[in-house]
């Protein structure tokens, strides 16, 4: 079965005559998924034509997700269903309530321009580095949430520079990329500087920080809002040993330990705002409500979703900080 026809009198580039006759030979179910395609040295000699050009082919047809190499075996029909331009790798660390947020608003801005994969590396390097290995040359773009996993930054610089795209939290190092973030730093000193008037109340500032997930940002822009204006501070890794007395204003991370510290103060009968300030960090529904309601500072992860879906849409090479907000409830 001869499955690449090349009309040397034809307008049409080679590249995209070997193209269409892939695409051509899947519809018409000549060709199916885990089937091998003729090699690139045998497209080539069977063609008289450069090796450049049937894999400048395929390459726009792993980019579309249509095929994939296999290192040392060769090139697989991926799929079946090639109906995207644009393929989109996309790499989280994990799942949870706000980044589903931030997931929702991407998918539902990129639609039916991009076919999106996702993927969660579970702040693990292996894992990191296999999803990363797989995924080179297969998608268009490669978005990627680092979260504070060391030593990635070679892992990354395997992929093509314009293609990738940084979220959620950049670091020094990666700044080479494109990308949407948070400043940590300047989005706790100017929240806590804007409402320093609010905070006189509270005579020791602390920081719950575990460090194993949290970005170490966090706690840099807590710890310089605190030596700016002189307040008395901790950081503390969690409440085992800590002893909640009246004039502590916490900032919390982890809604594990924003759980924790809404319990020990009903335990002691202090009153949230009066006695105790708590700001959460990341907005949620369920902390406009509980205890009647919980100050938070976050960033619009929706809106995060949705300029981060504009930027790749529009193969834009920029770097954007996504804007932050203290919403003040009743434990401030």
């Amino acid at each position: 079965m001869k499955l690449i026809i090349i009309n040397r009198e034809s307008t049409i580039p080679i590249y995209k005559q070997i193209i269409g006759c892939i695409e051509d030979a899947i519809i018409q179910k000549k060709l199916f998924r885990n089937d091998k395609l003729p090699s690139i040295k045998k497209v080539c000699l069977e063609h008289q034509i450069s090796r450049d050009t049937v894999l400048m082919a395929y390459d726009v047809l792993k980019k579309k997700g249509v095929i994939q190499a296999v290192p040392a075996k060769g090139y697989y029909v991926r799929t079946e269903d090639f109906n995207y331009d644009k393929r989109y790798f996309l790499l989280f660390d994990e799942l949870n309530i706000f980044k589903e947020d931030l997931l929702n608003s991407f998918l539902k801005n990129i639609g039916s321009k991009g076919h999106v994969d996702v993927f969660f590396h579970h702040f693990n390097y292996s894992m990191f580095r296999k999803l990363i290995h797989d995924a080179n040359g297969n998608y268009s773009k490669y978005i990627i949430m680092p979260a504070n996993v060391e030593g990635i930054e070679e892992i990354i610089n395997v992929l093509p520079k314009n293609d990738v795209y940084i979220i959620d939290q950049m670091r020094e190092s990666l700044m080479q990329y494109s990308g949407i973030y948070q400043n940590f730093i300047t989005d706790i000193f100017q929240a806590l500087e804007a409402h320093s008037e609010m905070l006189m109340k509270y005579n020791h500032f602390i920081i719950v920080f575990p460090g194993e997930r949290e970005p170490i940002d966090m706690m840099n822009g807590f710890i310089k809002y605190c030596e700016t204006f002189g307040k008395k501070y901790a950081v503390i890794p969690n409440f085992k040993k800590h002893v909640f007395k009246k004039g502590q204003l916490f900032l919390i991370p982890n809604d594990r330990d924003l759980v924790e510290a809404v319990e020990k103060c009903k335990q002691r009968n202090f009153e949230l705002r009066k006695d105790i300030g708590i700001i959460s960090y990341n907005e949620t529904s369920l902390k406009k409500v509980v205890s009647n309601g919980i100050t938070t500072l976050s960033t619009d992860f929706s809106l995060m979703g949705k300029k981060l879906a504009e930027m790749v849409l529009k193969c834009q090479v920029v770097k954007i900080e996504n804007p932050s907000q203290l919403f003040v409830r009743k434990s401030l």
